[in-house]
């Protein structure tokens, strides 16, 4: 009688427990986004060495000035070592905004940085056949609209979902952001930003019973394309008779 194999969860289907991953090093992490924001930004590697050696040189200056410069070296490395970092941060976080600008849901992973006090749907509360966006948050301000795409045609969407939400909650207020390069639109870097400094108007169970209503109100309808509707097909009753 063949033996049974092992149903341990933790095996593979021969037998073999599967490899683990291992965890990416804080240092692996630091040379990933070097390498995305120097594709983007060429010039980050002088900086980032224009800013260690001008810390380091004034950590020397100091040190040649009101004692050994030696100590104020090693004092100054750490710091000038920060630096850099604080100089490749922000240059990555430019670099990374600059590769999704004007991709569809770009505007959704900007908002995604807001770590509390919103909550935004992953898919799209209203869109249009060209691909116009309008991603819908909730937090202590109210509600807020974030659509994408030009300004004549996203406009229209904001409008038609501030009404539609207006409809339900009459005393709650709702905010329509426009995210772009054009005209009194908001940059995509500076949109988690802009969210963020809304005033709070809401108490934390209001914002609970808000998402509640939303929740029952609905996402977006996907457009159905132009001819026969599916929801309103009538069988051919003589081609089901063979006629």
């Amino acid at each position: 009688m063949a033996r049974n194999k092992s149903t341990d969860p933790s095996t593979g289907v021969d037998g073999t427990k599967p490899k683990k991953q291992k965890k990416q090093r804080w240092y692996h992490q630091v040379w990933d986004a070097y390498k995305m924001t120097r594709t983007e930004d060429p010039a980050v590697t002088w900086i980032m060495l224009a800013v260690f050696v001008g810390i380091l040189a004034v950590a020397i200056g100091i040190g040649l000035a009101w004692g050994p410069w030696v100590y104020t070296l090693i004092v100054g490395l750490p710091f000038a070592f920060l630096g850099s970092l604080f100089v490749l941060t922000r240059r990555a976080e430019t670099a990374a905004y600059s590769r999704i600008d004007g991709q569809p849901g770009a505007a959704r992973a900007a908002l995604g940085t807001i770590r509390r006090g919103w909550t935004f749907d992953d898919e799209p509360v209203a869109l249009n056949p060209q691909q116009d966006l309008v991603f819908r948050g909730i937090g202590r301000a109210g509600v807020v609209l974030v659509g994408e795409g030009p300004a004549h045609r996203v406009s229209k969407l904001l409008d038609a979902e501030k009404r539609r939400i207006t409809r339900v909650l009459p005393n709650v207020p709702v905010t329509t952001i426009q995210c772009g390069n054009g005209e009194d639109q908001v940059p995509l870097k500076k949109l988690a930003r802009t969210v963020q400094k809304l005033r709070p108007t809401l108490t934390k169970p209001e914002v609970a019973e808000v998402s509640k209503r939303l929740r029952a109100l609905g996402g977006a309808k996907l457009p159905i394309p132009k001819g026969i509707d599916p929801t309103r097909a009538r069988p051919d009753r003589k081609g089901m008779r063979g006629r």
